[in-house]
């Protein structure tokens, strides 16, 4: 999986990244004191996890860096799959400082998609997604 980044200056932001068990802490949970860390639990044998991740990854890519997108997949994370008790996949989360804000489970279209993302950037979004 590529990783998705954003050249700003001189430094890259990174927009979308994988974790797991061992990293989930350092690049979810602090990370998200910052910046808005959406986390993507899936698995490669889900075929809706298939069908919703580019829908995830297109998303970050054209909110140029407002959140990370944190791909974790629950076969080779149960440590952290169990932490947030994750039973079904695809399921998405946002963490904001520190903390689960919001979620949902299941392949949404991608206009609902749209909508929660922009819901949980606290509408600083907005603009940039319904831009005429």
């Amino acid at each position: 999986m590529e990783e998705l980044k954003k050249d700003v200056g001189n430094r890259d932001i990174k927009m979308k990244i994988e974790v797991d068990d061992s990293d989930f802490e350092e690049n979810v949970i602090k990370q998200s004191e910052k910046i808005p860390v959406i986390v993507d639990f899936w698995a490669e044998w889900c075929m809706p996890c298939l069908m919703l991740g580019p829908v995830l990854e297109k998303i970050a890519v054209e909110h140029g860096g407002r959140f990370i997108l944190a791909k974790i997949n629950v076969d080779k994370s149960p440590e952290t799959s169990q932490r947030y008790g994750i039973m079904s996949i695809p399921a998405v989360k946002i963490f904001k400082n520190g903390k689960v804000s919001d979620e949902f489970i299941g392949v949404l279209p991608e206009p609902h998609v749209r909508q929660w993302v922009v819901k949980n950037m606290d509408g600083e979004g907005e603009r940039y997604f319904f831009r005429g």
